[in-house]
């Protein structure tokens, strides 16, 4: 089959950080369901683990974890798919990605896609959408009929704060304040749901001062979380809940102590990575949201389509994705 893989960590600018290759087809056993990759989206964890997680013995390494597809062969524990079955999943840390014609994932981990939306569309929206509801519901535990909290979302115009900021609209009460630095992400925004947009270029606590803001109950933040970290502890309430989805090399917490902020980190791959007792929910969050997009509650964060899945098109969307600047989702199809 063809497939996308590394051998070594390189700069997204050497041909060889990702290439093109002809790889064994993978069997289904167990739990396991092999799908048929129809699309894929690129995530931040895509281009970190590409430069910085190294091969072991002389395989290549091939990552992606955003996919859907078609169910070509089921294991002999299957209780939830069978064959010709359109999927959604975001895979697992632990084994071979979503950058092949064809790949094997626990049934546990994989959702019904949604009937509505094409492939490419519905890509671009698995792990982003784990991410966002274990964040809101798993981790902050945020009650769905609380009309009288706030949260800040900083970073929000990327691919999980695109759709928390939908879901928080849709499935809570919450007055949502997002933060986005572009005319055309603080747009982006305010289409999808959040009551106010502010600029996280400017002291967070500064832009809350000038629009007479409420100080936050819960803050999740979403990236370039060690510099506003000052911030966060002047604008959350005290006893609110802080979250956040990124690596920052350290993070001092102390600034909460006073306020008896509680701290949460949300990694979505830790069910699948652990094999928890409760891996089944990401079957579950996934069946959700594909009802909630078939009934038109939430839509697509799909933002740019970057043609068919090869070396050459993924290294382009990996580069991308390394500015920053990315608005939604990045998503390649067909091989």
């Amino acid at each position: 089959m063809k497939a996308i893989g590394y051998k070594e960590n390189l700069p997204i600018e050497d041909v060889k950080s990702l290439q093109d290759v002809e790889l064994a087809m993978p069997k289904a056993s167990g739990k396991d369901i092999l799908v048929e990759i129809k699309a894929i989206s690129v995530n931040p964890a895509d281009y970190k683990v590409r430069a910085g997680m190294p091969v072991q013995g002389d395989d290549w390494k091939v990552i992606g974890w955003d996919a859907t597809g078609v169910v070509k062969e089921v294991g002999e524990d299957i209780t939830l798919f069978k064959v010709g079955d359109e999927v959604w999943y975001a895979g697992d840390f632990t084994r071979q990605g979503s950058y092949a014609q064809f790949q094997v994932v626990d049934e546990r981990i994989v959702g019904k896609k949604p009937a509505s939306l094409s492939y490419a569309e519905a890509a671009a929206l698995p792990l982003t959408s784990l991410t966002a509801w274990e964040m809101l519901f798993d981790r902050l535990e945020v009650a769905k009929n609380d009309a009288s909290k706030s949260i800040l979302v900083i970073g929000a115009a990327g691919g999980v704060g695109s759709i928390l900021v939908q879901l928080a609209k849709k499935l809570t009460k919450l007055n949502i304040i997002a933060t986005a630095s572009r005319e055309e992400t603080t747009a982006w925004l305010k289409e999808l749901g959040a009551d106010s947009v502010i600029n996280h270029r400017n002291k967070l606590s500064e832009e809350f001062e000038k629009y007479g803001l409420p100080a936050p109950e819960y803050v999740v933040s979403l990236n370039a979380t060690e510099q506003h970290v000052e911030e966060i502890a002047k604008l959350i309430k005290p006893q609110g809940k802080f979250g956040f989805i990124d690596d920052p090399k350290s993070l001092n917490v102390m600034p909460f102590k006073g306020k008896a902020v509680s701290t949460h980190i949300e990694l979505m791959f830790t069910r699948s990575m652990f094999q928890t007792e409760d891996m089944i929910e990401q079957h579950h969050i996934l069946d959700k949201v594909s009802e909630l997009i078939d009934n038109g509650t939430i839509k697509t964060t799909l933002g740019e389509n970057f043609g068919t899945i090869n070396a050459k098109n993924l290294r382009k969307a990996h580069a991308f994705l390394e500015t920053g600047k990315a608005k939604g989702k990045i998503v390649l199809e067909g091989f």
